[in-house]
């Protein structure tokens, strides 16, 4: 039965690390998507505005990214890369490490798809106004702010958890 319990501890780990990977990278394929949607309207009328639209397509991708880092920072903790082979871990470990994951999981993904939003908004903006492009970028940026700090939450709680 203990065998058990301690698979269950590995697999609530790689539960956590595939969360902070699936919740923020999708968060960033719709935030992705949708600012694309929009530039792809603004690149239709004027060609020459692809290159500060896909500035703003890309900034959403960031959450995914920081999901991805998570993930790979778990799995490196826990022993499934990086040589180390995965040892069983207590139930207790993996559902700490489970629970690390979390914030840049959730964050990331929601998010990612309000950084697409306002950074579609700021395609717009440069529609009309080319010369706004640095005011649509920070409007953007401010949303990835809590990202940032999920990430930094989620990677404190990790590196706080003894294995």
């Amino acid at each position: 039965m203990e065998v058990i319990i301690e698979q269950m501890g590995l697999a609530f780990a790689v539960l956590g690390a595939a969360l902070a990977v699936l919740l923020a990278g999708i968060g960033s394929a719709v935030g992705i998507g949708i600012v694309g949607q929009t530039a792809a309207g603004v690149v239709t009328e004027d060609p020459d505005k692809f290159g500060p639209t896909l500035l703003l397509q890309a900034l959403p991708g960031t959450q995914g990214i920081y999901g991805l880092l998570t993930g790979f920072l778990i799995l490196l903790r826990i022993g499934l890369i990086g040589g180390a082979g995965a040892a069983a871990l207590p139930l207790e470990t993996g559902v700490a490490t489970f629970l690390a994951a979390l914030p840049i999981a959730f964050v990331g993904w929601f998010s990612a798809i309000a950084q697409g939003k306002a950074a579609a908004s700021g395609v717009l903006l440069i529609s009309k106004r080319p010369e706004e492009l640095g005011k649509a970028i920070i409007y953007a940026v401010m949303v990835e702010t809590y990202a940032v700090f999920a990430l930094l939450m989620s990677i404190m709680i990790l590196f706080s958890i003894q294995f």
